[in-house]
């Protein structure tokens, strides 16, 4: 109705689609808030798998020339998966700002058995809280609004990986949490206090007996050698899904649904979506340069690890010593995607993989 009236050229929408994204992305983040930042990660997992499988089958069986390339597929992966309903940086952000919030305002929430701070805990539902859930909404609406913008303009790195991170710590900000915070060791990358599970120093000098002086994303995904491991393992699988299937994502889905079994306390489920997506898209740009699959599947395993080193770095030096959640796979996706993208727009590199540059 208002199409031709008005437009909103800062993010590429008529007014009354873009009206439509941000009551549902509203939606979209107290989604995530009401199920917890990782639950509603889990239902990423799952809708992009749908959206992918049935990119595959239609490939498969010709149905793509009868009913236009991709159109289902698309409209799952895209607006579902990656949109308002599911997209990480709506659902799982307003989860991730929610629980930020909840840290502070609600103490007493927090489960027993959680050794970290409530701040971090992204495994927990929220309900039906209204204040929680508005803080999920707000979020929600900032990380599609970023998104967007961010694309509008034509910045060369996943995006959606991009706002997930500047939400995060943006709630650090709002909700008054140290952007790095107290290192509890010799350094900032140091991880040895939690191995030897030194308690934090509060302000006044004071131990705080139910806080670590340094907390690993995950204590059972933190040492280099096992982490450069998974990266390798995650990335060759990643690289031969999109060799048998010419999907980029279905490796991340598979990736991502596979976390289900971690929120369900599942002991040392490891988390590989950064890994497979970037060693899917290391097969994509190793395809362009050579013929051979083996080689292939060797730059998808070597992308995989990077990707997962990155994340590790990530996490000791944003996650391990403040008190809520900023997602190392988003931080690894993002700024390798960026590196990519670059290396793209100066001729270094045939194409940017699943980036539209």
């Amino acid at each position: 109705m208002y199409g031709t009236l008005l437009q909103v050229p800062v993010i590429g929408m008529e007014f009354e689609a873009f009206v439509v994204l941000l009551i549902a992305a509203l939606a979209g983040g107290a989604f995530g808030a009401a199920l917890g930042a990782l639950p509603s990660f889990v239902f990423t997992g799952f809708v992009v798998f749908l959206g992918e499988g049935l990119a595959v089958l239609e490939g498969e069986i010709g149905a793509a020339e009868a009913i236009g390339a991709g159109d289902i597929a698309t409209g799952i992966t895209g607006t579902i998966g990656f949109g308002a309903v599911t997209g990480p940086h709506i659902a799982f952000a307003g989860g991730v700002a929610a629980t930020a919030y909840a840290g502070k305002k609600y103490p007493e929430m927090e489960p027993d058995g959680w050794d970290y701070h409530f701040g971090k805990d992204i495994l927990y539902a929220f309900g039906t809280k209204p204040d929680i859930l508005a803080v999920g909404a707000i979020f929600g609406v900032i990380g599609m609004l970023f998104t967007r913008v961010m694309d509008g303009v034509g910045f060369p790195t996943d995006n959606i990986a991009l706002s997930v991170v500047a939400t995060a710590f943006l709630a650090r900000i709002v909700f008054d949490y140290p952007l790095v915070g107290k290192v509890g060791g010799s350094s900032v990358l140091d991880m040895s206090p939690f191995e030897r599970e030194e308690k934090r120093v509060a302000a006044d000098g004071g131990v705080e007996t139910d806080r670590l002086a340094t907390e690993p994303w995950l204590p059972h995904q933190y040492e280099w050698s096992g982490v450069a491991t998974i990266g390798v393992v995650g990335g060759l699988l990643g690289g031969f899904i999109w060799l048998e299937t010419g999907s980029i994502f279905l490796g991340y889905a598979i990736s991502a649904m596979s976390l289900l079994f971690l929120n369900l306390g599942v002991e040392k489920i490891p988390v590989t979506h950064h890994i497979t997506l970037l060693g899917s898209t290391g097969a994509v740009i190793a395809a362009s340069v050579v013929g051979s699959d083996p080689v292939i599947l060797l730059v998808a395993g070597a992308f995989g690890a990077i990707s997962a080193l990155i994340g590790e770095l990530s996490q000791r030096v944003f996650y391990s010593h403040s008190g809520t959640h900023v997602d190392p796979p988003a931080m690894a996706i993002a700024a390798f995607m960026f590196v990519l993208g670059v290396l793209y727009l100066v001729g270094v590199l045939p194409n940017a993989g699943y980036l539209g540059l």
